[in-house]
């Protein structure tokens, strides 16, 4: 069994401050993710005791980046998904292990009014072109912050928020595309009518204390291990960031 963990931290030092390290802890996954990490090279030192960390930074500083902490050494790593303009920004971490490959992703936002929705779907394409690739390999484990509630189901107030970043046509219907090219989104495939069951909350308006939430981090896998699906979580009671962590364990 394998237990992997996905956090969009949100900052990791200022996530660090308010106890990232006991929820580390606590959680003890085989592989633990982070996006959003808003650091440049040098900026933290992390100690984590049997765990290999791998980082990918954007070229702008304090902007996006993604971490993974691996207590199995991978076979290989690779740093972005060969998009040289999202490349600059650090999105995405790609580990090799003997039966599959683990991929985490922080996806770009499209933005108030859209405006960085076509960076957006040229991303959405690349990363789908990617897995793919990996996938006539071995199966593929793809988790991270998407920024997408695909249903209606996946946010507390669908209606008022149609049409804006996050709960677009053209982002959900990518979403769509991805899943139909053969991949599993594996907390629906657990829990397919499941409410109230969100990942993201604005710090506006005590969101979270009211759960008026979004579900936009997810664990998708290959559907060659939706077999080997043993359990996928939620831990809004874990804080430290707008996003709580999401976990997926797999008999593998």
């Amino acid at each position: 069994m394998k237990k992997f963990i996905s956090w969009n931290v949100n900052g990791i030092r200022a996530c660090v401050n308010k106890g990232f390290l006991d929820s580390f802890k606590s959680l003890n996954a085989d592989i633990f993710c982070l996006q959003e990490t808003k650091l440049q090279k040098g900026q933290i030192d992390l100690d984590l005791p049997g765990y290999r960390q791998y980082w990918n930074y954007a070229e702008r500083r304090g902007y996006s980046g993604t971490a993974v902490f691996s207590k199995e050494e991978p076979l290989s790593v690779m740093y972005g998904i060969g998009s040289p303009e999202h490349d600059l920004e650090g999105r995405a971490i790609t580990l090799e292990f003997q039966n599959f490959f683990f991929v985490t992703a922080y996806v770009p936002n499209a933005q108030e009014g859209l405006k960085r929705i076509d960076f957006r779907m040229t991303w959405e394409d690349k990363i789908r072109e990617f897995l793919l690739e990996l996938n006539k390999t071995k199966p593929v484990v793809y988790c991270g912050d998407l920024n997408v509630a695909h249903k209606e189901i996946d946010l507390k107030n669908p209606k008022s928020n149609v049409g804006n970043p996050g709960f677009s046509d053209e982002e959900r219907e990518k979403f769509n595309t991805l899943l139909d090219a053969g991949f599993i989104d594996t907390f629906r495939y657990k829990y397919p009518n499941l409410t109230g069951a969100y990942s993201w909350w604005t710090y506006r308006f005590n969101a979270r204390a009211n759960n008026a939430g979004w579900r936009i981090d997810y664990f998708i896998v290959s559907k060659d291990l939706k077999d080997k699906i043993n359990d996928a979580k939620i831990h809004s009671d874990i804080f430290g960031s707008d996003h709580c962590p999401v976990e997926l364990t797999l008999n593998i």
